[in-house]
């Protein structure tokens, strides 16, 4: 299986050109929105990292070593696409147009946080595994049907690939021909789970055989591949062409969330010797110092451009009154259970200081 889906690289580890025939459509226009949208997603992912260290934000999940997926392939969307996150995924939501304040105010709590702007067609994120795949095969059907030429990406990780959801969802848009995206970034652990302790199956990429549609596993860490793999799949969605699954293989270098301790299970050398060789930053540098085109002059202006855009938005969140602990239970029904409300008592006597 591992010979019949081949990893895709456009890019090698040096920032070489591996297949000619992209090397026209890598212009430096490109080229440099890449870049921008990488140090823009890495810098804004270690500042809430530190926010969350500083008690100002909630626990968190950082996607440190992964933008090469969320950015490539959030750039080769169109303006009327859907994208469907996880709670890993705001480097795609920002890149596709979130802005950093709702990103922010999402961890901070606040229902407000899942609101897209004005347009865009941004699913608040999915925190339950793997839920959000019949969500975008039901978006896509629909856009199917009202005959427009939107597509949907939804994002998960190899962990999502073991729920029942994962299978409904690429059944469903299998039968339907719903154009749909289903982007998987493989970085080899759910939690602390491996990936040989999931499944059986070489590659996850072959899974796509079962439902009859396309299925393609690309270097996740390489801009170009994911970018112009994704934009292939999304063309092929609107014109008729159905479904794709994408295996994007990355490596996240940090834990699975702020509250996780990711050296009691993996072998933390892997990630530095990942950060000098295989990191997606590093590597469109290579390629753009062979280019001429990389500029340190630019490069500053960008992160203090970025490092101004997120203090900015940080500024508006902590102006935002906290959020209320009893909207987590006033809003799950339009009449609470006795179940809720037992809950929504023991927490306020809990929050008091005594017992429910």
């Amino acid at each position: 299986m591992e010979q019949q889906f081949p990893m895709i690289q456009v890019m090698d580890y040096e920032g070489c050109i591996l297949m000619p025939e992209y090397r026209k459509k890598i212009t430096k226009e490109l080229v440099m929105a890449c870049y921008r949208h990488l140090i823009r997603t890495r810098m804004f992912d270690r500042k809430c990292v530190s926010l969350q260290r500083q008690g100002r934000i909630g626990t968190y999940a950082p996607y440190e070593g992964q933008e090469a997926c969320q950015v490539g392939s959030a750039l080769a969307l169109e303006e009327g696409d859907w994208l469907f996150p996880t709670y890993r995924d705001h480097g795609a939501t920002m890149t596709f147009g979130h802005s950093l304040k709702h990103i922010l105010l999402y961890w901070k709590g606040r229902n407000e946080g899942c609101i897209p702007p004005n347009g865009k067609k941004i699913f608040p994120p999915s925190v339950p595994i793997a839920t959000q795949l019949p969500h975008a095969a039901g978006a896509a059907y629909a856009e199917k049907r009202k005959g427009t030429m939107n597509a949907a990406i939804v994002y998960f990780g190899d962990g999502a690939t073991s729920e029942g959801d994962f299978h409904e969802g690429l059944n469903f848009a299998s039968v339907f021909h719903a154009p749909v995206v289903f982007f998987n970034q493989n970085n080899q652990y759910a939690i602390s789970v491996p990936i040989t302790r999931q499944m059986k199956t070489k590659t996850i990429a072959q899974k796509a055989l079962a439902y009859d549609i396309e299925g393609v596993r690309i270097d996740g860490n390489d801009i170009f591949a994911v970018y112009f793999e994704t934009e292939k799949a999304l063309e092929r969605a609107r014109n008729g062409g159905g479904p794709t699954l994408i295996e994007a293989v990355t490596w996240r270098y940090g834990a699975h969330t702020t509250a996780d301790d990711p050296t009691k299970y993996r072998d933390q050398e892997e990630s530095k010797r990942r950060r000098e060789t295989t990191d997606p930053i590093r590597r469109l540098e290579r390629f753009m110092k062979q280019e001429g085109w990389f500029d340190e002059e630019w490069v500053q202006n960008i992160q203090d451009e970025v490092t101004a855009e997120i203090d900015q938005a940080i500024m508006e969140v902590e102006r935002v009154p906290e959020a209320n602990p009893a909207d987590m239970f006033d809003y799950v029904f339009a009449e609470p259970t006795w179940t809720i409300e037992e809950q929504k008592k023991a927490y306020f006597a809990w929050e008091r200081g005594g017992t429910a």
